[in-house]
């Protein structure tokens, strides 16, 4: 009877196992109906429109003013591809293109919006990329740190679309584990592993004013700013910044230890010790806030007390500085560059201060904000035009500004590319985990700018010879009997010439080929068959891929 039972356990162990084996290899279905049509059930245009004109108004003034042309409309197809490389990190599958064929032109844009801002692939590269201005791209202090497990949460918070100001006072306030309570990893990663774990304050302070406020005090850190380059207090009476200024702002996270317990804040406020240039001995600093000082409460840990006065509705540039990034990861590069450097009470470019005020009036709903950036003029401009472009024109945004693509938007367009099918959180387990070690090591050979992604740098023949040669390319675009690549299964599926071009133009470059495109790779792919024809479908694709306009947003 044992016998029976351990045999039962034996097959009901391997049933078990291969049903896992085939969920994790096994493709799913990834775009169904349902989904695709939940999409049209999110928020509707004419809840956005006025605030869309409003803005629109302020470009249109600003054109007007600086007497600049302006580009037209850019296609749905090429906004599409905007929306996903700023929001995903890569291009529409070819399977997601054939959905949206299926819609009315006029409604295509709006509806990829609603339907992307839903999908997890869109929270998982937004996590990514706010970890990079919270915590960075260093993986820390692996004892009292867990960098994956912070991205994970904050993947959560943002396809949950907790309410930013909300999710920000998490990170500046929560205690306990790493493990357990992933929001405190913003300060945990600061532990000096040779000083028993213990934190670090001015590198809290730093992170705190460049990513929540967009205000560089940190160079306050060794002395007074006195080139002038940095106006503090109160607006209509505006001083330098000074090495006081910085060190109250870090006197805040004194009281706060790491033991076995995790991230505590000490039941006895600590005091914040700092010796000054020039001065002969430490003093204490008392904590204090750098301008606004009549926002800051008086009750609660210091913590607690710093994060209120962070995240009030009447602290401007907490919102100005995430309207400021999200306007970047969308169009390339910020409306005020660097990314994380607003003056802090201007002047500001048009757009910025309605997009602040709308971002705090609904409750900084991080998702409303990007809908309204994605139908602004601005975003919805060509990037070509009649007339001659002109640096001015992309500076004010009269013409969408052209970009290159940064390492990870590259990998993840190179390898959805390959795949007819759409690589996302339905796809099989096999193939997320296949893409991902290929980003990863795509990312590392191409060079991460890590925190400065908005670096505007020109390509280097290193770059260009890892394009053209390097293993990504090579292993998802070289032919195979058996049809693992979409190069392989255009060639041999596909039923004549034009529809294999097509195709392949769609996927790669998400649009129609022209008339003479069409017409030369046709004459290229005629009359081939087998292992000829996979070889020219590949020979396609890579000169796709390694073309300009794969390697570019317009």
């Amino acid at each position: 009877m044992s016998n029976l039972f351990k045999n039962l356990g034996f097959v009901t162990f391997g049933v078990v196992g291969l049903f896992l084996l085939m969920h994790w290899v096994v493709p799913r279905e990834r775009v169904t109906t349902s989904t695709w049509e939940e999409s049209a059930t999110n928020r509707r245009p004419d809840e956005l429109e006025q605030v869309v004109e409003e803005i629109n108004a302020e470009f249109e003034k600003s054109w007007d003013d600086k007497n600049l042309q302006r580009a037209p409309d850019a296609e749905s197809m090429s906004l599409i591809r905007r929306v996903s490389l700023g929001l995903t990190g890569t291009i529409p599958s070819l399977e997601e293109i054939r959905k949206i064929q299926q819609m009315p032109e006029s409604q295509r844009v709006n509806w990829w919006l609603n339907y992307i801002l839903k999908d997890e692939r869109f929270a998982d590269y937004f996590a990514e990329r706010l970890a990079r201005a919270y915590v960075g791209v260093e993986n820390g202090p692996f004892i009292v740190y867990r960098r994956r497990r912070f991205v994970h949460w904050l993947s959560d918070q943002i396809l949950s679309n907790r309410p930013y100001d909300d999710l920000v006072r998490h990170l500046l306030t929560d205690e306990g584990l790493w493990t357990d309570s992933p929001a405190v990893n913003f300060v945990s990663v600061t532990a000096d592993s040779d000083d028993g774990n213990q934190l670090d304050p001015i590198r809290l302070a730093a992170r705190t004013s460049r990513a929540f406020l967009a205000l560089r005090v940190d160079c306050l850190q060794c002395h007074d700013d006195n080139l002038g380059t940095l106006n503090l207090g109160a607006e209509d009476e505006l001083r330098g910044g000074t090495q006081q200024d910085f060190h109250q702002l870090a006197a805040f996270f004194s009281g706060v230890t790491s033991s076995l317990r995790g991230i505590q804040e000490s039941e006895a406020p600590m005091e914040y010790r700092y010796r000054f240039l020039d001065a002969e001995q430490e003093t204490v600093v008392p904590v204090s806030v750098p301008y606004r000082g009549d926002l800051l409460v008086a009750e609660g840990t210091r913590r607690e007390r710093l994060s209120k006065w962070l995240t009030h509705r009447e602290n401007r540039p907490f919102a100005r500085a995430m309207v400021n990034r999200v306007w970047a990861l969308l169009l390339g590069r910020p409306l005020v560059d660097p990314v994380d450097d607003l003056p802090l009470y201007g002047p500001f470019p048009p757009g910025l201060e309605l997009l602040a005020d709308d971002f705090v009036e609904h409750g900084y709903d991080l998702k409303r904000l990007i809908s309204v950036i994605a139908r602004t003029t601005a975003f919805r401009r060509d990037s070509r035009a009649d007339f001659d472009i002109t640096q001015a024109h992309e500076l004010a945004w009269a013409v969408y500004p052209v970009t290159r693509l940064r390492p990870e938007q590259i990998a993840g367009a190179a390898i959805q590319s390959t795949s007819l099918r759409t690589i996302n959180a339905k796809a099989s387990g096999l193939e997320r985990l296949l893409r991902f070690g290929q980003e990863q090591e795509f990312v590392q050979r191409y060079g991460d700018l890590g925190e400065d992604e908005f670096n505007l740098i020109g390509g280097t023949i290193p770059q260009r010879l890892i394009m053209m040669n390097g293993q990504l390319v090579s292993e998802r675009t070289e032919p195979n009997d058996l049809l693992l690549n979409a190069p392989s299964q255009i060639a041999t599926l596909s039923p004549n010439d034009s529809t294999a071009v097509v195709t392949t133009y769609l996927a790669v470059l998400s649009r129609l080929p022209t008339r003479h495109e069409a017409e030369h790779f046709e004459r290229r792919l005629s009359e081939t068959r087998g292992d000829i024809r996979r070889d020219r479908l590949s020979d396609l694709y890579w000169v796709l891929i390694n073309s300009s306009e794969f390697i570019w947003n317009h």
